[in-house]
């Protein structure tokens, strides 16, 4: 039974196909190329969209994870621009403009998610150590995991090997636990990226595929 967007849709000129699994269905725009929707992924995230508003603060024994601030943007800046931080994540150093989106997307997953990404610093100093947090993303990568909130983290150079990711994670981990219930949680991690996958093992994630993103390896993890 398809669902109400998939009437929608076909009242908007997509006329639906046929479904290619349980949870996808193949849409032929009028003239034009197929494409899939995932009902199924849109009625989970649905679900666990939290209500917007403030950033919760989280603490542990050597961090602080808090919203972020526009005085952030020259620090994260900085760490994005750090081949040692992107050598992994996309492989290259990001520009302050790629930066800035960034911190607004964070920003517009926190209004219209009610989830997000978290500014870390250290607990003490108040120094900016990196970020971390759950994002739907709306990944072109398959298996397709739409519906899904997806973890993910950086720190700078100098707070690495130190247990902090480990902590930082921990935290991320715990508070889903609170706010999405029984909902999964995934992340992505470079196959050549040990020490994240490590970060990711000790707090519960299991690898469950390998799949290529933008023609790039890489390694799914669920816990």
């Amino acid at each position: 039974m398809l669902s109400d967007r998939s009437i929608a849709l076909s009242a908007e000129g997509l006329a639906p196909a046929r479904r290619v699994d349980q949870n996808a269905v193949v849409f032929i725009a009028r003239g034009g190329a197929p494409r899939l929707e995932f009902p199924e992924a849109s009625r989970i995230m649905a679900e666990i969209m939290l209500p917007a508003g403030t950033v919760p603060t989280l603490e542990t024994e050597r961090l602080r994870l808090r919203a972020h601030r526009l005085e952030d943007f020259e620090a994260c800046t900085a760490m994005w621009a750090d081949p040692v931080v992107t050598r992994h994540i996309g492989g290259k150093p990001f520009s302050r403009e790629e930066t800035w989106s960034k911190i607004l997307r964070y920003a517009g997953h926190w209004a219209l998610m009610g989830f997000g990404y978290w500014a870390v610093e250290d607990k003490a100093t108040g120094t900016f150590l990196g970020e971390g947090g759950f994002a739907e993303f709306r990944r072109d990568v398959q298996p397709p995991i739409e519906g899904t909130p997806e973890i993910g983290w950086a720190l700078v150079p100098s707070a690495h090997g130190k247990g902090l990711a480990t902590e930082a994670v921990r935290a991320l981990c715990t508070w889903a636990d609170q706010h999405f219930g029984s909902t999964p949680t995934v992340c992505l991690i470079d196959p050549e990226n040990i020490a994240s996958a490590w970060v990711a093992k000790k707090c519960g994630y299991q690898e469950f595929r390998r799949a290529t993103y933008k023609d790039h390896p890489t390694v799914l993890y669920r816990r």
